[in-house]
């Protein structure tokens, strides 16, 4: 993957799979710190400590149609290449937290891609969740919660294709006046 927000998707997509009913999405850019943070937070089924010990091993998955999982492994090496640290916590029926510490200057650190197509795509693909994505440049933050959008969209799907423009508008338009990264 060559962009953080694949990560994203990737990590959300475990969420989902694990039966998520609320994920957030946390995304700190720290300039005076250096440092950018990426945390999934999920609700779902979480992981007992069996599991948690191998998720970092990208020969071990849960999943039936794929042996290998590389989205953990993945996104720890990317951290880890950019002067940063990862870490997974999770307990079994209590949801997983999963969080990756790049530093932001530093020459091998993926650039963060497209965070609006990722959120789109989050959205189209599972509509029955919520999401909390937050972004925060310094003092300065951009918030999308699918729970207040579904409110005030009553009857009409989340994943319309007119709900999902004016969600990519509307992410787009937020994170340039906040200043976010790349």
């Amino acid at each position: 993957m060559e962009e953080l927000s694949m990560h994203v998707l990737d990590i959300v997509e475990n969420s989902t799979r694990a039966g998520a009913a609320l994920v957030e999405i946390v995304i700190a850019e720290d300039r005076a710190a250096d440092r950018l943070t990426i945390e999934i937070i999920d609700d779902g089924e979480g992981m007992g400590e069996d599991i948690l010990k191998s998720a970092l091993d990208p020969f071990y998955t849960t999943k039936t149609v794929r042996r290998i999982g590389l989205g953990l492994p993945l996104l720890a090496h990317a951290a880890e290449t950019a002067g940063g640290a990862f870490s997974i916590e999770s307990e079994k029926g209590s949801g997983t937290r999963v969080t990756a510490h790049f530093s932001l200057s530093h020459i091998d650190r993926q650039p963060l891609g497209n965070m609006a197509d990722t959120m789109v795509t989050l959205l189209a693909g599972y509509p029955a969740v919520d999401f909390l994505y937050t972004h925060r440049t310094g003092e300065r933050k951009f918030v999308l919660d699918t729970r207040e959008l579904k409110e005030e969209l009553e009857d009409v799907p989340i994943n319309t294709p007119e709900v999902l423009r004016f969600i990519r508008t509307t992410v787009v338009e937020g994170l340039k006046e906040i200043g976010a990264a790349d």
